[in-house]
């Protein structure tokens, strides 16, 4: 098995993005590199240019954020079979957390530049990819909003 076989399965298996074409997996994996994260290693730092989107293959590592009255905040937990990043779609075009592992973690790493030059030649690899990113981001847009209530939202009141 070749390494671009090799990442074809690996995409093709991945929850994200199991039901895409045989074509589409083909014309993605031309844009994909196979990587590891050792635990504590950082995938991605805020303010850095937003370059690439990752399938999650193994392992589990966190998004964070750093705020200056509590420091450095976990936002959320990502595991193997989510995705992470879409910071690389709209301009400024850079991160808006870190995300750092928290196990040894597995990628299917994406060029996000190599991403949407294919999505500008092939409008629907590009909005069957978009409409799957949608959903992961309604999901990690909720959750962060959650985690925000939770911090901020007003103290539990006093049992008599």
């Amino acid at each position: 098995m070749t390494e671009q076989d090799d990442l074809r399965a690996q995409i093709k298996e991945h929850p994200l993005l199991h039901d895409l074409s045989d074509a589409h997996i083909a014309e993605l994996a031309t844009c994909a590199v196979a990587e590891r994260f050792q635990p504590g290693e950082f995938l991605i730092r805020d303010r850095t240019p937003a370059d690439k989107f990752f399938l999650i293959r193994h392992g589990t590592l966190s998004i964070e954020l750093e705020t200056p009255p509590k420091g450095r905040l976990v936002l959320q937990t990502v595991h193997e079979g989510d995705g992470l990043g879409w910071s690389w779609l709209v301009p400024p075009h850079r991160w808006a957390f870190d995300a750092r592992a928290m196990t040894l973690v597995r990628t299917v790493t994406f060029d996000a530049n190599a991403l949407l030059a294919r999505f500008e030649a092939n409008h629907e690899l590009g909005y069957q990819l978009l409409r799957r990113l949608l959903g992961m981001m309604a999901h990690r847009l909720t959750a962060a909003r959650l985690q925000m209530l939770d911090l901020y939202g007003p103290p539990p009141a006093a049992k008599v």
